[in-house]
């Protein structure tokens, strides 16, 4: 696998990608769907566009070779606070979910975080997503017993198909 961070030609690609693996109904191939819950679009390419923009966040891409399609991607983001960073658009492709890429990419991920001066990462996972709550415990997160609201009315996001959703904060230690 080669890692690279995305640059603003990556941006159409980047989009086609999540957008099916988080929602698609090629999402519906892997495990991590969350086509059940939201319907529409996770990123558009205005949004992606404007992640670029700021300046602050990486988007790592994984690859099997310079010239092969995505097989993954990660966006990473310093917060506002000392050393912890915001990791967030984990995504796999749906066919190859059960590969273990998912365990690489967050590996290299917090690799990258660590090398830049990151003690703990942060996620956010919607609260019934309990598959993929379980695989992000089994990696070290821990639950924070905070929670973040779902952005409701905001279809950049999506189109929620229930109106109970927020997301779980959780925080892993990246220096021991």
């Amino acid at each position: 696998m080669i890692f690279v961070p995305a640059i603003y030609a990556d941006v159409d690609e980047l989009v086609t990608f999540v957008n099916s693996a988080y929602r698609g109904k090629s999402s519906e191939a892997g495990w991590a769907s969350e086509a059940k819950v939201i319907a529409g679009q996770r990123i558009d390419s205005t949004m992606l566009a404007e992640t670029f923009a700021s300046g602050k966040t990486t988007v790592l891409l994984m690859r099997d070779d310079d010239k092969a399609p995505l097989a993954g991607c990660v966006s990473l983001e310093p917060t506002d606070e000392p050393a912890v960073w915001y990791l967030s658009m984990l995504a796999i492709d749906p066919q190859r979910q059960a590969d273990g890429l998912g365990r690489t990419l967050l590996s290299h991920a917090e690799d990258y975080m660590k090398a830049r001066g990151a003690q703990r990462v942060r996620i956010t996972v919607i609260w019934l997503r309990h598959t993929l709550i379980e695989w992000y415990e089994r990696r070290g997160y821990r639950r924070t017993g905070k929670t973040e609201p779902f952005p409701y009315g905001d279809q950049r996001f999506g189109m929620p198909l229930r109106d109970d959703l927020n997301f779980e904060v959780f925080e892993k230690t990246l220096v021991y």
